[in-house]
């Protein structure tokens, strides 16, 4: 006596060819509840040192956007009590328009670094060579003044090491990946 089809032992070859799953072509896209399309290649992650990149050039992108509110409001407090301003109430706005660019090219910077175009690791090098130069004038004015401010150094400290991780060989190879060479139809 034949065994149906429905009760044959797994290693037995299958009755109908149709139902075998192994010779259905999309069957090496299945997921494990069916067809789910070309599968991807996994992701590729930021490494630590990138995300600390990342964290130092948002936080400086919120304290460039603060002092840039900072000037401008401390011109206008001057300005109502009659005291003489910081600076002309122009110059004022113009370094506030300034900060908040800044701090938007700072942001975008951070928000783009997951798509790993090149021009974004020159912008994070630029700006964070900025912070670095200007905590470092801060933390000497600081000395001159005789109050040397620790704090300062430290920013300067994270600053310096936030630069090298982007001119160095992790960043490089995370920003310089290109995609796949466009292919040509050969005839």
């Amino acid at each position: 006596m034949q065994n149906p089809s429905h009760f044959s032992h797994p290693s037995d070859p299958p009755s109908d060819p149709s139902s075998d799953p192994s010779s259905d072509p999309s069957s090496d896209l299945r997921g494990p509840s069916g067809p789910a399309g070309p599968r991807q290649p996994e992701a590729a992650r930021l490494s630590g040192a990138l995300v600390f990149v990342l964290m130092v050039v948002a936080a400086h992108a919120l304290g460039t956007a603060l002092g840039g509110w900072a000037a401008l409001d401390e011109n206008y407090n001057k300005q109502e009590h009659g005291q003489d301003l910081l600076m002309p109430m122009g110059l004022a706005w113009f370094v506030a328009v300034f900060c908040w660019g800044l701090a938007a090219l700072q942001v975008a910077c951070v928000v783009l670094a997951g798509r790993r175009r090149p021009w974004i690791r020159v912008v994070l090098a630029v700006c964070l060579a900025f912070m670095a130069c200007s905590m470092f004038l801060t933390f000497i004015a600081s000395l001159a003044s005789g109050t040397p401010g620790p704090a300062v150094l430290l920013v300067f400290g994270i600053d310096a090491a936030a630069l090298w991780v982007v001119l160095g060989r992790t960043a490089h190879s995370w920003f310089s990946v290109r995609g796949p060479a466009p292919t040509s139809p050969r005839g």
